[in-house]
């Protein structure tokens, strides 16, 4: 009988023990949202930038795994969030909260009754919820499957910025490249396009040729920062993006997660072609990009 009591007090004494010091969170606030995890990734970046606090938040590693520091009053909180993929639309979110400074006292005070510092980790996490769940009305994405680049000739300026810039930087180069062309007497031969060079998925950067394809001739711009290449046709994973160009890169991850799904191997250098002018109005979720994600060959 003794050596039953021992076992359980030391099972007790152990558990408080982990409870009270070891345990990494104080409190962990759990959901499910309908999107994938590159959606949920980038929207969680966006949303830290416009949190009424001092915040800052990093990737650990990879997409799915990111850790956020926000100040309250003389408070640092620490938010761990993992995102894991449940199906094609869906992933739960799993968010586990700790005090800096105060953590052994939430945790004798969480099991007593609803603290402050649970109603203002609910109030947070509740935050990012609806702004994720407005962002997802903004943009659709269907995936298409195997088809091939379309070959293009093309000029282009190659531009260096961050992906919540990269629509930007489009429509910065977009008067000045047709109309260098056009003024030249070069003959336009498709929609404008996106060609990734290096995404740093890390830290969000992107380094892409903003280009326009043409007929090749004489009667092109030289001299200036203008470039020319062709695009190869090339096998790759295919989707079609409507919403904001802003964030057709939702695309990128949705095509990274069916690749990963069906096994097959990627190359993380997207190519776009848009479809809309965006200083033409409308409605966002009539504007059309065709997003490809290239297929490594066999030898590469």
């Amino acid at each position: 009988m003794k050596k039953v009591i021992y076992a359980v007090l030391f099972l007790v004494v152990g558990g408080l023990i982990w409870y009270l010091f070891l345990k990494p969170s104080d409190y962990i606030v759990r959901f499910q949202a309908s999107t994938f995890p590159g959606a949920i990734n980038q929207t969680l970046k966006l949303w830290d930038q416009s949190v009424e606090t001092v915040s800052n938040i990093e990737q650990q590693g990879d997409l799915y795994h990111l850790e956020q520091k926000l100040k309250f009053g003389d408070s640092i909180h620490h938010y761990h969030w993992s995102i894991e993929p449940l199906t094609d639309s869906t992933s739960k979110v799993t968010v586990r909260i700790s005090d800096e400074d105060h953590s052994l006292k939430n945790k004798i005070n969480i099991p007593f009754g609803d603290t402050n510092f649970e109603k203002r980790s609910r109030r947070t996490v509740l935050d990012f919820m609806e702004n994720l769940r407005e962002h997802t009305k903004k943009f659709k994405v269907t995936i298409v499957g195997e088809e091939e680049i379309p070959s293009k000739y093309i000029a282009y300026i190659p531009v260096k910025v961050t992906q919540f810039q990269k629509a930007g930087g489009m429509m910065k180069n977009f008067s000045y490249l047709t109309g260098e062309l056009i003024s030249r007497g070069a003959q336009l031969d498709g929609l404008p396009i996106v060609e990734v060079t290096k995404w740093d998925m890390q830290n969000d950067s992107l380094y892409y040729n903003f280009g326009q394809p043409i007929i090749r001739s004489e009667k092109l711009p030289i001299g200036t920062d203008i470039e020319y290449k062709r695009i190869f046709s090339k096998k790759a994973l295919k989707a079609i993006y409507n919403g904001n160009y802003i964030t057709s890169d939702r695309a990128w991850y949705a095509l990274m997660d069916y690749a990963k799904k069906n096994n097959i191997e990627v190359e993380n250098t997207p190519v776009e072609v848009f479809h809309n002018n965006p200083h033409v109005g409308a409605d966002e979720l009539n504007w059309k990009a065709e997003i490809y994600l290239p297929i490594k060959e066999p030898n590469e």
